[in-house]
């Protein structure tokens, strides 16, 4: 624990802006002090009080309610005073800075300010001391602000899920068995007459198998976790005029982007949050692709060109957009084979630059346009209509699939990308333990070690073994009074 943590802090805990209640809070050893200048007498511990907040000058800044959480039974472990006051901005920053100035008072017994160290809390701080106190473990902590952030409600449902103990009892019970597994590699290690021996009676491929099906189970329900609070960035693009803009107003049904039969109307960038089965997608309109050197390509066009560019590589599924009509066009046969050949070129660009592990769906837009004799004739991928409607729900639902989504929202706990890489560290540990394990003469210390790693690796998920640096990281993110 670091030295302010044991400072005392306060901190608005509402969201910025006006509001019918706002919340001021102040967390420390011992902060009756506070609770004296503010609110001019003691409180029953956990009963709600209806008083005037008085300023140093004993005026009332705000009548509201007053709430004393003596420790140890309060959100951050600590003494808690939380002051419910109108929501207005102003008001909320005259009952801060009276915490404060609190604080700073000087104990005529002493000479001393009664609450020397007490300060603004930093972002994330009161959570983080929850976490320090043992009030709950790291994971659900972060859950705390995954349930803030949550975009739909299928993520905030997971994510009050793990913030209820269902992730981190799942690490738990796997810590247990890795546990009771390392307790008999270590116990021959210390009894080598036993050797292998001892292993085998005791099912120790047996316990590491079934460990390794377990962690599958909670690495599948992870990643999934992880889709939902990240979401999906799905980039469209595909040459001007193909209906990317039309296909973006289509999924979120609504006119978010201008749509005309004008070459290069896109110039940047239009994006849109919207949900398939609970997953947020974020879509992304991009400008058209097309050579920079052709007619009609202006300086600002170029620049939305590469833009475009920047967002296909960032992406987490690229819908390559085609234009059926463009295809095959017999009164116009040389500008059908200019349009195929240029599309070529935009997929091996996109090829050359993706990575492999990134899907591109092949969309062919205006279906509504085609013959269905030519709507046979199409290459693999999804044929829609942006105007109609038409396919626009096997499009959501191969992009779902194509991301890895498994459609198990009820299962699913919320899960950060830290937590699937710590999962995936453990199951590189499981394999290389199997592997000794399965060996013709098993280096046990090293098999004894694989298991310590792992264990390791999974105590980095709730925060048993995680360094000062990566809490840092974790709770300067949260909002300041979380």
């Amino acid at each position: 624990m670091l030295p302010r943590h044991n400072d005392p802090i306060a901190a608005i805990a509402t969201a910025p802006g006006r509001g019918g209640v706002g919340i001021v809070r102040v967390s420390g050893k011992d902060i009756a002090p506070v609770i004296a200048a503010v609110c001019n007498r003691a409180l029953k511990p956990r009963e709600a009080t209806y008083l005037p907040f008085r300023d140093a000058q004993g005026q009332a800044i705000d009548q509201g309610l007053a709430i004393h959480f003596p420790a140890p039974h309060s959100y951050t472990g600590e003494d808690v005073l939380e002051l419910q006051a109108h929501g207005g901005p102003v008001v909320l920053q005259l009952l801060l800075a009276r915490c404060l100035q609190a604080g700073a008072e000087l104990n005529p017994a002493t000479g001393q300010p009664r609450l020397a160290q007490l300060r603004v809390a930093q972002p994330g701080e009161f959570t983080e001391r929850a976490f320090l106190n043992d009030k709950m473990d790291l994971a659900q902590a972060e859950a705390i602000a995954d349930l803030i952030d949550a975009s739909t409600e299928t993520a905030a449902r997971s994510a009050a899920r793990s913030l209820s103990g269902e992730f981190s009892g799942e690490v738990h019970a796997l810590r247990d068995q890795l546990v009771h597994l390392r307790m008999l590699v270590e116990a021959t290690l210390d009894f080598p007459e036993e050797d292998i021996d001892f292993l085998q009676k005791a099912d120790a491929q047996g316990q590491l198998a079934a460990l390794t099906r377990t962690l599958a189970t909670v690495m599948q329900r992870a990643q999934q976790g992880a889709i939902l609070r990240e979401g999906i960035k799905v980039v469209i693009a595909g040459q001007p005029n193909a209906g990317k803009s039309s296909l973006l107003n289509a999924l979120a049904g609504a006119e978010l982007a201008i749509v005309t039969p004008i070459a290069g109307t896109t110039r940047d960038k239009v994006s849109q949050l919207i949900q398939v089965e609970g997953v947020p997608l974020h879509v992304v309109d991009t400008a058209g692709l097309r050579e920079s050197h052709l007619p009609g390509v202006d300086e600002v066009e170029k620049i939305g060109i590469a833009r475009a560019w920047a967002e296909i590589h960032s992406a987490d599924a690229v819908l390559f957009l085609h234009d059926l009509t463009r295809q095959h066009t017999p009164d116009d046969p040389e500008n059908a084979i200019n349009y195929i050949a240029a599309d070529a070129q935009i997929a091996r660009a996109i090829a050359e630059k993706l990575p492999a592990n990134i899907p591109v769906i092949d969309v062919w837009n205006k279906s509504d346009m085609v013959a269905p004799a030519l709507l046979a004739q199409r290459p693999s991928g999804v044929q829609i209509s942006a105007k109609t409607g038409a396919g626009l729900q096997p499009l959501r639902q191969q992009l779902l699939q194509l991301v890895g989504w498994q459609s198990a929202p009820e299962g699913v706990f919320m899960a950060r990308e830290r937590h699937v890489l710590a999962l995936r560290k453990v199951d590189e540990q499981l394999v290389r333990a199997q592997a000794q394990l399965h060996a013709p003469a098993p280096a046990l210390d090293l098999l004894a070690e694989d298991l310590r790693q792992a264990q390791l690796h999974l105590s980095e998920i709730t925060g048993e073994f995680t360094p000062d640096d990566l809490l840092g990281e974790i709770f300067s993110k949260f909002c300041i009074g979380k």
